[in-house]
């Protein structure tokens, strides 16, 4: 069975049946009973239409729930006939589905997820495993985020920023439990692309591209850090570099400057060095500049100071550090790194263990220390 299709699909069934007139939250619960069924008759006999099998399923699967016998007649009065199987409808409601499941009255967390299970097409368990909670209480978060946007239009113009956002949360989270999470955000924003005019959606897709095909060289075999200018560039995914490129330039080209393209313009030119040392650091110090503008971020302003302190020396780095929030996660390790460059090891060496000591990640804290090592040991002599 191709589950892929089937999580392709999965948002154009809840859209037929929303446009049917069902509530939201019980169209999708409708599809993931569709769904099941799908997983146990499709391997031994896959239909030809395989939108039009689900809906029809899904919509039976909606009837049979809500025909009660206190009610049915009443019901199948304003439903009148069951329609012929397979959509009534040639709208694909995916893009509409997409604002719903990233509606501002959403956390972060109960967007990432309902996007995950109505957009993505993803079974709760699969959603538990990806983020390592357990399913009864992503299943709680899930039935939260429907009853939340119960109320909520399916026709209401959506906010862009905001699904873009979600989609970004995705990607980050990598590979975890049977999911890879960054490889379903980059489908789904694909999907996104296709379906808008949007260069803030094309510079996510470029940006998520670009530093997917990283991914190989980023950590060791036994899932350790490699930093970027360690990494060994010949595993990096030329062909996603080059359609990230591509793809960045054609949004770039319209003038229309958002954050997550200006994010795509410095991974690019990471991705165009063949070395570490080739680096473009002045044009990169010259989109954090604009990223700035754009985001006013403390986080952008770090990395800010770190990228010139690699384009006009440490001493320059240390300077625009200095007016960086220090209480700023890794803002201790970019001063480390900045101090090691300076040449001073004694307060290098003393920053990467403070900096080890308050990581949020062991595999942060597990590469902050080994450079705190490394550098005890040439003062050692």
């Amino acid at each position: 069975m191709d589950e892929l299709l089937l999580r392709e699909l999965t948002p154009q069934v809840i859209g037929v049946l929303v446009r049917r007139g069902v509530e939201f939250a019980t169209a999708e619960d409708a599809v993931q009973e569709a769904l099941i069924q799908a997983a146990l008759t499709w391997p031994d006999n896959r239909p030809t239409d395989p939108l039009g099998w689900l809906v029809t399923v899904a919509w039976r699967k909606f009837l049979d729930a809500h025909r009660s016998e206190a009610s049915r007649r009443d019901r199948e009065q304003r439903l009148e006939a069951e329609p012929a199987p397979g959509p009534a409808e040639n709208t694909d409601d995916t893009l509409r589905l997409f604002f719903l499941c990233a509606h501002p009255s959403l956390t972060p967390s109960s967007a990432v997820a309902l996007t995950l299970r109505a957009v993505g097409g993803l079974t709760t368990r699969q959603i538990a495993q990806a983020y390592l909670v357990p399913e009864a209480t992503m299943a709680q978060r899930i039935s939260r985020a429907k009853r939340t946007v119960r109320n909520v239009r399916f026709d209401e113009p959506g906010d862009p920023a905001t699904v873009l956002r979600v989609l970004y949360l995705v990607f980050n989270e990598g590979y975890t439990g049977d999911v890879d999470l960054s490889a379903e955000a980059i489908r789904l924003t694909r999907q996104l692309a296709s379906m808008t005019d949007d260069e803030e959606t094309a510079g996510l897709l470029a940006l998520m591209l670009l530093h997917h095909a990283r991914r190989s060289a980023r950590t060791t075999s036994d899932g350790g850090l490699v930093p970027l200018a360690e990494q060994d560039r010949s595993r990096w995914d030329t062909a996603l570099i080059a359609e990230g490129v591509v793809i960045l330039q054609a949004a770039l080209a319209r003038d229309r400057l958002g954050e997550f393209q200006a994010q795509a313009a410095i991974a690019a030119l990471h991705a165009d060095a063949p070395r570490a040392e080739e680096t473009d650091w002045v044009q990169i110090v010259g989109w954090y500049d604009e990223l700035l503008r754009l985001t006013g971020s403390p986080v952008v302003e770090l990395n800010r100071a770190v990228a010139v302190g690699e384009a006009d020396g440490p001493a320059a780095g240390l300077a625009a550090l200095a007016a960086v929030d220090p209480t700023l996660p890794r803002h201790t390790a970019a001063s480390a790194y900045l101090h090691e460059k300076a040449g001073d090891l004694p307060a290098a060496a003393r920053l990467y263990t403070d900096a080890a000591r308050i990581a949020t990640t062991l595999a942060e804290r597990h590469h902050l220390t080994t450079q705190a090592a490394r550098i005890s040991q040439t003062l050692r002599g």
